[in-house]
């Protein structure tokens, strides 16, 4: 992964000096050939001028010789163009010294070429024939046409000497530009081989670590698969082991408590016994034919009270033996029963047991408030359940002396439901948060009945409806238990494996 950033970093870096350097080269080869058309354009200008020089040195022999209007007419023409064409050449070459030189020097000679012809036309003009003759003839042979034509002979030599450099330069820019722009390429094509065959061992790698990730993913679903199932049987073992154990039970306990029964029938005849040996005086049976309860000795009096203490003790722990075997055997059964998904609208359920405990918060006087609640597709019964019992909890756990408000709300968000069951009652402690979660466990003042199964059953229940449960609550601070389960169960997944 690092070599295939560094090697990106590498080709941006190739392909920004590859850019950069082409920009500079094209910018500099361009200004090179501007610089060889600027001395293509100079040499054309001398041209041009030695030309119209030509022309009206033509044209002012042809009127001299002839005297006709249409050559004066010619010369006219030319001649006005003259004067442009010097200082059209002289800006051109502005830019070097040389030829600055070499234009002062041409402007000079023209003018004074210029005003040679001018009087030629002048002395026409004036009827003197010979005069303007003998200037025709020695017109070639003046010192003017000589500087004209060593200047202009100079400033083409000066313009070929700096169009072979300019155009030597131009083309070395180009190659250059060339080579670099070759150069790049080559590097590009290259780092793009490298690439390809790092992508190509990148893909080898991938797809070596996905079926080997494949080959552990099905060792894995088989290992989970293996591991259900062994935990699948597990919990049935515990579960028909809880089932005959409490099932069991039930014999010793049925005959404890028969033999209880009877030592209770027993203690009334013991204690007669007692009481006719100690007393001289026979007891004589009343109206009704039963027998009055014989008067004891103080000691033996405290025997009788010891003693119907003691049964009080043995059936109170028969009694309560009896509810935590009731509750383990429902346990079971509970956990045995298949789960059925159909679609609950969970405030018409929550609105049907609140009328069921209607009487219970009159009593309390609480208030129990329903917001809108979301329909979901899970097992009813188990819903019952689960709002059943948190409700009743809310209801039996109340502050004292503070009127009841219980609220029940709901949403949704990413496919579950989250329930909310909030009371202002007496709380619990942050530290007894899980503990009420476990079974025989319960938290706080124990003044109401119960054996500390009803949470524990509730956290089964939500765990096998695929949810999961949480409480939220500070002492004399109220609670807020929240259930979040799915708005759509199936019941393939969680409920095998409880």
């Amino acid at each position: 992964m690092i070599g295939q950033i560094l090697l990106l970093t590498a080709g941006f870096l190739v392909l920004v000096a590859v850019s950069v350097s082409s920009v500079v080269l094209v910018n500099q080869a361009r200004t090179e050939s501007s610089r060889v058309v600027h001395t293509v354009e100079v040499e054309n200008q001398i041209s041009t001028l030695l030309l119209e020089i030509r022309r009206t040195e033509s044209a002012t022999r042809a009127y001299l010789l002839s005297g006709a209007p249409a050559f004066l007419a010619e010369y006219q023409a030319s001649n006005a163009t003259i004067v442009p064409a010097v200082d059209k050449l002289i800006s051109l070459t502005n830019d070097n010294p040389v030829q600055v030189e070499h234009g002062a020097r041409l402007r000079k000679a023209v003018e004074v070429r210029l005003s040679e012809f001018s009087r030629g036309i002048d002395r026409i003009k004036n009827n003197d024939v010979e005069t303007s003759i003998g200037v025709l003839r020695s017109g070639g042979a003046s010192e003017a046409v000589k500087v004209i034509g060593d200047v202009a002979r100079a400033m083409r030599g000066e313009e070929e000497r700096l169009f072979a450099l300019r155009t030597a330069s131009a083309e070395r820019s180009q190659i250059l530009a060339t080579s670099v722009t070759m150069a790049g390429s080559g590097m590009v094509i290259a780092l793009a081989g490298v690439s390809i065959f790092l992508v190509r061992r990148s893909a080898r790698a991938r797809d070596a670590a996905e079926a080997q990730l494949r080959d552990i993913n099905l060792n894995l679903e088989s290992t989970v698969e293996e591991r259900t199932s062994d935990l699948r049987e597990a919990n049935d073992e515990i579960q028909r082991f809880a089932y005959i154990v409490s099932h069991d039970l039930r014999s010793p306990l049925v005959n404890i408590m028969g033999f209880t029964s009877e030592l209770e029938e027993l203690r009334g005849d013991i204690f007669r016994r007692i009481a006719e040996l100690q007393s001289e005086t026979p007891l004589v049976p009343d109206a009704n034919g039963e027998l009055p309860e014989p008067a004891l000795a103080a000691p033996d009096k405290q025997l009788s009270t010891d003693f119907t203490e003691a049964l009080g003790f043995i059936k109170s722990s028969i009694g309560k033996m009896d509810r935590l075997i009731s509750a383990i055997l429902n346990l079971t059964r509970e956990g045995r029963r298949e789960f059925q998904p159909v679609e609950v609208d969970t405030r018409e359920l929550i609105e049907g047991i609140i009328s069921t405990v209607a009487h219970q918060a009159a009593e309390a006087s609480a208030q129990i408030r329903v917001e809108p609640l979301p329909t979901i597709v899970s097992d009813r019964l188990s819903l019952e359940q689960i709002f059943s019992n948190l409700i009743d909890n809310a209801l039996k756990y109340l502050k004292p002396g503070t009127p009841g408000d219980i609220l029940v709300r709901g949403r949704t968000k990413l496919g579950f439901a989250i329930f909310e069951i909030i009371d202002n009652g007496r709380g619990i402690a942050p530290k007894d948060h899980q503990r009420i979660f476990d079974l025989f466990r319960r938290a706080g003042t124990q003044d109401q009945p119960g054996q500390g199964i009803g949470l524990a059953h509730v956290r089964a229940l939500v765990r096998r409806l695929g949810g999961t449960i949480s409480v939220a609550s500070e002492l004399q601070g109220g609670s807020t238990f929240t259930i979040t389960l799915p708005t759509k169960w199936t019941g393939n997944k969680r409920d095998q494996q409880a």
